[in-house]
């Protein structure tokens, strides 16, 4: 129970990594904010945590509205008293070839995966120093923050940014006593993907294993990096890639 008593938000809890994180923070004994657009999802997910002895509560947001994830920020200290972390989490991708990613489709992406990261940051870190509380940030980053992939050129630039502000928001906070770091999966296997066959063999087979990485294992890391013993791991984004940025086929 490495982390007891904590209080840790996580966006994009309602499913894949997000829930799986969810899961792992609260058999470290973690209370929980299970934040998504998806409320129905996040609800059945904190009945998943609170079947495992630990407080959760739900809330809804747009992570891409700054008014809201500052209202969420003070919805979890309201509740539960403090905050120590926050897993930003919360994404999507729209894959457009880029002559036809118009403005709009570009900042869809953009201020979903990348601002609300920075708003997380921004508001979750004020509100730790006016409290007087210290503790760390796990932003999701990816490995296409690292490479480029066609047709993806916002996700691309969201997430390479999203490197960029771990290490520039560990360097800015370190004296409050906050850490900040990025953890950047690999090709994940959830819903997401679809059900074709042979595309999913395509994209698991860029993996040093030759398959998908359950969303699991990217939460057991994300887990870890909230723990103290995960204390000299800051500004850093961790790779959970099964090897692709080492060796991409």
């Amino acid at each position: 129970m490495e982390l007891q008593d904590q209080v840790i938000i996580v966006t994009g809890g309602a499913s894949g990594i997000g829930r799986e994180a969810c899961l792992s923070l609260a058999r470290k004994g973690a209370k929980l904010v299970v934040a998504d657009f998806n409320i129905e999802g996040a609800d059945a997910v904190v009945a998943e945590v609170k079947a495992l002895g630990v407080e959760a509560l739900a809330y809804q947001l747009d992570v891409s509205k700054a008014e809201e994830v500052s209202a969420l920020v003070d919805f979890t200290v309201d509740r539960l008293g403090t905050l120590n972390g926050m897993f930003n989490n919360a994404g999507i991708g729209l894959v457009k070839p880029f002559l036809e990613m118009d403005p709009a489709s570009y900042l869809k992406v953009i201020e979903v995966d990348q601002h609300s990261v920075y708003y997380g940051m921004y508001y979750g870190a004020r509100k730790m120093v006016e409290i007087g509380a210290k503790g760390t940030f796990v932003n999701t980053a990816s490995i296409y923050g690292s490479v480029a992939s066609r047709g993806s050129f916002n996700y691309n630039a969201a997430k390479a940014a999203v490197i960029s502000m771990s290490r520039s928001g560990a360097l800015e906070l370190a004296e409050h006593g906050i850490r900040v770091v990025g953890v950047a999966p690999g090709f994940i296997d959830t819903p997401i993907l679809g059900d074709d066959a042979a595309f999913k063999a395509q994209i698991a087979a860029q993996h040093m294993h030759d398959r998908l990485i359950e969303p699991a294992k990217v939460a057991s890391v994300v887990a870890f990096l909230f723990t103290d013993a995960a204390s000299a791991v800051n500004g850093s984004t961790v790779a959970v890639d099964d090897g692709f940025l080492s060796f991409k086929a």
